[in-house]
């Protein structure tokens, strides 16, 4: 099995790599997170964004497996669906876990409340910058375990109606106190909804874990779609300003039910600088006009939301950290072409924190926050790149900052990226 993951915080453009590949593979699976992250592919100039479905549907052939750990927000899934549908993809490759839980509306109340609360209070600053795609409310009700709803619920009517009925029983208790005048959850309500979902996913059910271990047992191939990035990682990421879930490595274990033991290669992606959407701390964010021709070149505005990103310097601290935790085995720079124009580029390679250097990545964002970053020089080089096609066609400061990277990161850089379409990419 081969892993592609994020080695920031998410839009390292892992959709790009996974669409590259996937046609080598007989299954693509996404693990982990929700209608939180998305991927944009261009193929032959056309762009598709996909949420929720993995980028292996654009390949003929390829199953496209949601597994277990990902949370799933059915109407978000069935658009998609639709829309690809719409300009030919053919979707009959889907294979989606009945293990998934299921995105509710009250998830998506509750994930707004909690931000609105928390930018409410002045003395505070909890709110995590969420995408109030109901992620978080998702997987706090799959480890509570009772009322939650997982996909394969979703055609069993009689199991379906008692779970929404201890769901309601404690939603409408809890958010009561917060929001006047609304109408409780009902379960005569919400049956029908779901049921209609049953009907529209039902031909994409399956038990993903057999699948996927049955696959194996063939000796196809299979290639692991992570979703976010490693920084973000509920465990390893910049806690409290994280994801929900393990969007590293780590995570593909719990979210298949296939032993990580099994994923001989990870590819990490990794963007020639450094951006982020959401709140939390970002040693090299630049708030002035390199950050924002960055922005704007490397078109940094969310797949999800439309926000625009924060940009600044390459973190390597944060690659090394994240290369290490997720085992990586090559990496893969993207968007180097966004770097052409500067006369120098800096790079981070430690931070001051309190008058003490370091070369770590520290455990919580409090500590993150307080990150000076040290910086090292290098050339910068003038001339486009999008056209380059091979290690030759670069211009020697582009090589010699590739191979800066896989220097002090310590892993080999394989796969260099100079523009969005899949041919933009040269293989070293």
């Amino acid at each position: 099995m081969t892993a592609v993951v994020g080695l920031q915080w998410g839009d390292e453009g892992k959709g790009k790599f996974v669409d590259r590949l996937a046609g080598d593979f007989r299954a693509v699976v996404r693990y982990n997170g929700g209608a939180n992250a998305g991927h944009s592919v261009v193929v032959g100039g056309e762009r598709f964004s996909m949420h929720l479905t993995p980028s292996g549907i654009l390949h003929p052939g390829v199953l496209a497996v949601i597994a277990s750990g990902v949370v799933l927000h059915p109407p978000t899934l069935i658009e998609e669906l639709r829309e690809l549908t719409a300009v030919g993809v053919d979707v009959s490759g889907l294979r989606v876990s009945t293990r998934a839980h299921i995105v509710m509306p009250y998830h998506l109340e509750q994930d707004a409340l909690r931000e609105e609360l928390m930018r409410g209070d002045a003395d505070s600053e909890a709110a995590i910058g969420t995408t109030k795609r109901g992620i978080g409310p998702c997987y706090a009700d799959r480890a509570h375990r009772a009322g939650a709803v997982r996909a394969g619920d979703l055609v069993r009517e009689d199991v379906l109606r008692e779970k929404l009925r201890l769901a309601c029983l404690y939603k409408n208790r809890t958010l009561a106190p917060h929001v006047e005048n609304r109408e409780d959850y009902r379960v005569d309500e919400l049956l029908p909804q779901c049921l209609a979902w049953g009907v529209a996913l039902k031909p994409y059910l399956c038990d993903t874990t057999y699948l996927l271990h049955d696959l194996l047992d063939q000796g196809a191939q299979i290639l692991a779609e992570g979703a976010n990035g490693a920084l973000l990682d509920v465990d390893h990421g910049g806690y409290p300003f994280v994801t929900s879930s393990n969007s590293t490595v780590l995570g593909f274990g719990p979210g298949t039910g296939v032993s990580e033991r099994r994923v001989t290669r990870v590819l990490g992606i990794c963007k020639a600088y450094s951006s982020r959407v959401g709140s939390g701390p970002m040693p090299t964010e630049l708030n002035d006009d390199t950050g924002e021709l960055i922005r704007q070149r490397g078109r940094e505005f969310g797949t999800t939301t439309g926000r625009p990103r924060r940009c600044g310097w390459l973190d390597l601290v944060a690659v090394r950290y994240a290369a290490m935790i997720n085992g990586a085995t090559e990496i893969v720079l993207t968007l180097l072409d966004v770097l052409a124009g500067f006369d120098e580029l800096r790079v981070c390679v430690a931070y001051e924190i309190e008058g003490e250097k370091t070369d770590r990545f520290p455990p919580d964002a409090d500590t993150i926050s307080r990150a000076v970053p040290v910086y090292e020089t290098l050339p910068g080089f003038t001339r486009e790149i999008t056209g380059s096609r091979s290690w030759a066609d670069l211009p020697a400061e582009a090589q010699e900052y590739i191979e800066f990277v896989e220097a002090f990161v310590g892993v080999p850089v394989t796969i260099v990226s100079v523009g969005p379409d899949r041919e933009q990419t040269i293989q070293r």
